[in-house]
């Protein structure tokens, strides 16, 4: 699996970005050029856990926009699965964010479970520059933590030395020289 430190693969990939017929185009890296960028993934379109997430999200969408941060979700399943995932799930409707066919990034990023071949639930930040900043995977039946991406962000981006259970407001760790 790429980790911390690792460039963000380059990919072109279809997406949902809707519920409309015309709803669906390709994106790429360039599409984010020079932002951070959360990319999370999860296991199946039309399940029990993930349309948790994918409302949490969106429902903390100011909260990315506030720290000049895009994000993207994805899986396995192709965009037309999405586009019908979206269209039948009342909470996924007004989605505002891409969600990403991985087909070909996912086993780039290494987060295929091995015996069934769809994706791990996996969070990446990615600075600026395309470079991962931040790695967090659940095992399939856990839904991931919002709020914990928004207070990993908010440490990384503050490019200061921040404690155990740090949030935003708090005192950074001083060294003394």
């Amino acid at each position: 699996m790429l980790t911390v430190g690792d460039a963000f693969p380059q990919f072109a990939v279809q997406a949902c970005v809707g519920i409309g017929k015309d709803d669906l185009k390709l994106l790429s890296n360039a599409d984010y050029a020079g932002r951070w960028v959360v990319y999370f993934f999860y296991p199946k379109d039309f399940t029990f856990v993930c349309p948790t997430e994918l409302a949490e999200f969106n429902k903390q969408l100011k909260a990315f926009a506030d720290r000049d941060t895009s994000v993207v979700g994805g899986s396995t399943d192709n965009e037309w699965s999405h586009l019908a995932w979206r269209r039948s799930h009342p909470e996924l409707k007004d989605l505002a964010y891409p969600l990403i066919a991985a087909q070909k990034l996912a086993p780039e990023l290494g987060i295929l479970e091995k015996t069934e071949g769809y994706c791990l639930r996996a969070t990446f930040l990615v600075d600026p520059n395309g470079v991962i900043q931040w790695v967090d995977v659940n095992q399939g039946k856990v839904g991931r933590n919002v709020a914990e991406v928004l207070r990993v962000l908010d440490a990384l981006q503050s490019d200061e030395l921040c404690p155990c259970n740090w949030k935003k407001g708090d005192p950074y760790v001083k060294v003394d020289a």
